[in-house]
C-alpha cells in the first residue's frame, strides 16, 4: 500500500514538474503537444474542456501517432485526431494567399471572402492577424515581388511594371520607394546612384555594422571581423555608394547596441526592409514575438497562413539582414533547440538569455 502511494506521488511530481503541465492547467490552445489519461484511455489537446485529470494519470505526447502507439484513443470532445480550428483557419488563409498570387489583377475583399467561404469582415480580421498585412497589402507586396524579378529581365521599367500586373504606372510608383528602397531605375542597375551610410561598433556579441539608406536602417550585421561585415554590405548593395557615417550616425549605432545590451528598451527606428512578399510576411510575424519569448518555425508558418512552408520560413529567417530589430533569434525548433542563426548559434543563445534575464529582473521590480 505504502509503495503504491509513493509511486503515485512520484508520478504526480513528474507530471507537475514538467513545463507542459502549466500549459495543460491553463488549457493553452497554442500548446504544441498532446496528453493522455491512463484512467480513461483517451488522449486530448491541452485546451480540452474536459475535467482536468489527476497528474499521476497524465502522460505527454509529441504527436497523435505517439499517443496512439501508446494505446490511447482520441477524445470525442476535443477531437485531437482532426485538424484544430487554428489549423483549419491556416489552411483557408493559405488557400487565399495562393488565390491572390494566381490572379493577374488584385481580387476584391468580397471576391476573396467568397473564395474562403467566410464573411469579408472575418476574413480581413483573420488575414491581418496572421500575416500582419491586409489582403490588399499582401496582393500589392506580391506584385512588387514580380516587379523585382521583372526589373532584372525586362527591357524597360515600364515593361516590368505592366508585366507584374500593375494596370497603371502611377499605382506602382506610389509604392516603389518603400518597397525597393530606391528608384526602380536604380534598383534595376544594382543600386547605382543610391547612397548607403554605415558605421561599425562593438557590443557584447562582437563587431556590429549598422547601415542606413535614405528611407531607414537597411542592415544590421554581427560578426567577429569588421572587414568581413563590410564585405557583406558591399555584396548586398553592389551598385550603391557606401559612405562612412559621421558622429551623428554613430549615435544610431549606439542605439542599436543599447537594444542588444538592454533588450526591453524601447527603440523606434525607421526601417528599410527589402525582401520578397513572403519574407516580409515572416519578418512582420517575427517582430510580434515579445522580448524574452520564442516561437517555433512551425508556429510562424501557421501565423502567416502558410502551415506547410516551415522550411521557407527558416530560409526567410536566414535571409534577414536586420539583426535584433527583426528578431529571428527568437525562432526555435519544435523541440526548443537552437539552430539556424545567421550570426551563430552561440550569439542566438546569448541574446535569448539576456532577454530572459532582463524580463525576470523587470518582473521582480514590478512585484
Amino acid at each position: 500500500m505504502r509503495q503504491t502511494i509513493e509511486k503515485d506521488m512520484l508520478l504526480q511530481d513528474q507530471a507537475t514538474s514538467d513545463p507542459r503541465w502549466a500549459q495543460l492547467a491553463a488549457r493553452d490552445a497554442g500548446a504544441d503537444f498532446l496528453y493522455s489519461v491512463k484512467s480513461t484511455g483517451v488522449y486530448c489537446r491541452p485546451s480540452c474542456a474536459a475535467r482536468r485529470a489527476n497528474p499521476e494519470n497524465v502522460l505527454f505526447h509529441r504527436t497523435r501517432a505517439d499517443a496512439e502507439r501508446a494505446g490511447f484513443r482520441p477524445c470525442k470532445r476535443c477531437k485531437p485526431d482532426q485538424p484544430s480550428s487554428r489549423e483549419q483557419q491556416a489552411a483557408v488563409l493559405e488557400r487565399v494567399c495562393r488565390h491572390i498570387e494566381a490572379c493577374e489583377s488584385t481580387p476584391s475583399l468580397k471576391q476573396l471572402a467568397v473564395h474562403a467561404g467566410m464573411s469579408s469582415f472575418h476574413l480581413h480580421r483573420l488575414f491581418k492577424a496572421a500575416t500582419g498585412l491586409t489582403p490588399h497589402q499582401y496582393a500589392t507586396a506580391r506584385r512588387m515581388q514580380r516587379v523585382r524579378e521583372s526589373l532584372q529581365q525586362s527591357d524597360t521599367v515600364t515593361d516590368a511594371i505592366y508585366e507584374a500586373g500593375f494596370n497603371a504606372s502611377s499605382r506602382f510608383y506610389a509604392h516603389s520607394s518603400s518597397a525597393l528602397g530606391m528608384t526602380p531605375s536604380a534598383f534595376r542597375a544594382g543600386g547605382a546612384g543610391a547612397t548607403i551610410r554605415f558605421a561599425v561598433g562593438q557590443c557584447s556579441l562582437g563587431s556590429i555594422l549598422v547601415a542606413s539608406s535614405e528611407i531607414g536602417v537597411c542592415a544590421i550585421l554581427i560578426g567577429d571581423d569588421p572587414s568581413v561585415l563590410l564585405g557583406n554590405l558591399e555584396d548586398r548593395f553592389a551598385g550603391a555608394t557606401l559612405v562612412g557615417g559621421d558622429a551623428g550616425f554613430e549615435a544610431l549605432v549606439a542605439r542599436v547596441v543599447g537594444l542588444i545590451e538592454q533588450p526591453h528598451a524601447s527603440v523606434e527606428l525607421p526601417l528599410d526592409v527589402r525582401g520578397t512578399a513572403f519574407q516580409q510576411c515572416v519578418w512582420k510575424a517575427l517582430q510580434q514575438i515579445p522580448a524574452g519569448s520564442t516561437a517555433t518555425y512551425t508556429e510562424i508558418a501557421e501565423r502567416i497562413g502558410r502551415p506547410t512552408a516551415v522550411r521557407a520560413v527558416a530560409r526567410a529567417c536566414a535571409a534577414n539582414s536586420l539583426a535584433v530589430l527583426i528578431p529571428c533569434h527568437r525562432v526555435v525548433r519544435n523541440d526548443g533547440a537552437l539552430s539556424g542563426y545567421r550570426w551563430g548559434v552561440e550569439r542566438k543563445r546569448t541574446l535569448l538569455e539576456q532577454e530572459r534575464e532582463a524580463l525576470a529582473a523587470r518582473t521582480t521590480r514590478q512585484h
